[in-house]
């Protein structure tokens, strides 16, 4: 089990291709708090037709049984926070081979054929598309068909019946990155695909293989809980913009916010050295050569940002250490899920300090989104509320009819609904309409054939 730890110690490696920033101070405090990535497919290989019952059966003797300590708890929690949601919720959440995953395509690879292969397998993009030859590097592919078929047993199995071009990208790690305070914008002008997010997401659990990391070669697509996307899209980057994505590993949002825009900076923050790895082989794996300038990885506590940068970013994206439902239902032990029941009750506290951070680190007029992948509203909605209630230049931004209404024929969402379970509004914050407890945020609630989420998400404006 990885672990999120707040802490200052440094951790260099030639090969990447981004360069590490070192914190201005040191902080005293070591936060420990056990935190997975929920917003990323397990690695997964899809079975030959003949082998397909032999797997399955090994699949289930593998499967472990979940904490009942945890369970409880969420059954005495969110039976009350969500109502009738959460039985359907229970469900899915107990049943890991009902749920769904998303495939990102990266904009910075040859993907044709990847959309063709998901296409023939029932796959549908999320978000609007525009045309494949945006998403290509160097234009469109002029790899033959054969070729295509040559390379697609090294990627998928005997049964995909369509074909998968190979890599086009062998770009070299370069590991003399400027520092943030290097003039980006004096770069020579970037020949970049342009910015789209593209995720083919499936009705049913159809599960697409992943695809390892090779030194000196571009991914083209990442596995993820499409629910994690919401963040970025609430983000709304524009080209030329400064981004912090404040707790960054394993990467799957910073490269999210690279497929949606080209930013002028893009500072990736993960103090935890091992997290820190993961998250510098994962910006390897997807962003070119050309990028390496504009992407830095930072190692400060996420605590001090609004000290170190003040005002310094258009955009923080604060995806918050949070109490993660998905992998805590399956505690490996009762001890170890009494443990994390524990760490919960401080969660809170510390993902407040990481949204206040992120609100002095953005420039007036700039935006914060706080997400977690927890149903819990005390990560939630109640940090939010702490946090407004105590900066009176944080205004919160309704997300409903921006996300939820749109999406809504994929995702399942709860908004904030005080007197029904949620977290009552402090006197300062009494809705003065009917659409106030709205711009607290919005919530993914995992359902049959929804089995997107837990995610939530609330954007915050600090005044200008």
């Amino acid at each position: 089990m990885s672990k999120y730890i707040f802490s200052t110690h440094l951790f260099h490696s030639p090969r990447r291709i981004i360069c590490f920033k070192r914190p201005k101070q040191t902080q005293s405090a070591v936060w420990r708090l056990r935190s997975v990535s929920c917003h990323t497919g397990p690695q997964v290989v899809s079975q030959r037709r003949g082998d397909t019952k032999n797997q399955v059966t090994k699949e289930r003797k593998k499967e472990k049984s979940s904490c009942q300590p945890v369970l409880e708890h969420f059954d005495q929690q969110y039976s009350q926070e969500l109502g009738d949601l959460w039985t359907s919720a229970r469900a899915v959440l107990l049943d890991p081979h009902s749920w769904q995953y998303g495939v990102m395509l990266n904009r910075f690879s040859a993907v044709t054929g990847i959309t063709q292969i998901l296409q023939s397998q029932g796959f549908s993009t999320l978000l609007p598309q525009t045309d494949a030859s945006t998403l290509l590097c160097n234009g469109p592919s002029t790899v033959s068909d054969s070729k295509y078929r040559a390379e697609r047993d090294s990627l998928l199995p005997p049964d995909y019946v369509s074909s998968c071009p190979p890599n086009g990208s062998h770009l070299q790690p370069d590991s003399t990155s400027p520092a943030l305070g290097q003039d980006l914008q004096s770069e020579p002008s970037l020949s970049l695909p342009r910015p789209t997010l593209q995720c083919y997401i499936h009705p049913y659990t159809l599960r697409f293989p992943s695809q390892p990391h090779r030194p000196g070669q571009l991914k083209q697509y990442y596995l993820l809980n499409a629910a994690s996307l919401l963040p970025v899209l609430a983000l709304g980057v524009s080209d030329g913009e400064k981004v912090l994505d404040l707790c960054s590993a394993p990467g799957g949002k910073a490269l999210a916010v690279m497929q949606c825009a080209t930013p002028a900076l893009l500072c990736c923050n993960e103090p935890d050295p091992h997290r820190r790895d993961w998250l510098a082989k994962t910006l390897e794996s997807f962003l070119p050569q050309p990028l390496i300038s504009r992407v830095i990885v930072s190692a400060q506590d996420g605590r001090s940002f609004g000290q170190s940068e003040a005002g310094t970013y258009d955009k923080v994206l604060v995806d918050a250490p949070c109490s993660n439902d998905r992998s805590w239902l399956y505690s490996g032990s009762s001890q170890q899920g009494e443990q994390r029941l524990k760490e919960r009750a401080r969660l809170p506290a510390l993902q407040a300090q990481l949204l206040r951070s992120a609100l002095s680190a953005v420039r007036p007029g700039g935006v914060v989104v706080y997400s977690t992948c927890t149903l819990s509203s005390s990560e939630n909605y109640a940090v939010v509320e702490t946090v407004l209630d105590e900066c009176p230049e944080a205004e919160p931004e309704d997300l409903w009819e921006e996300i939820a209404i749109p999406l809504s024929k994929y995702f399942t969402f709860n908004p904030a609904h005080p007197g029904q379970g949620q977290t009552p509004c402090k006197p300062s914050l009494q809705p003065q309409n009917g659409t106030y407890h709205r711009r607290l945020g919005i919530l993914v609630v995992p359902q049959l054939g929804k089995t997107w989420g837990p995610m939530f998400l609330s954007r915050i404006r600090r005044r200008k």
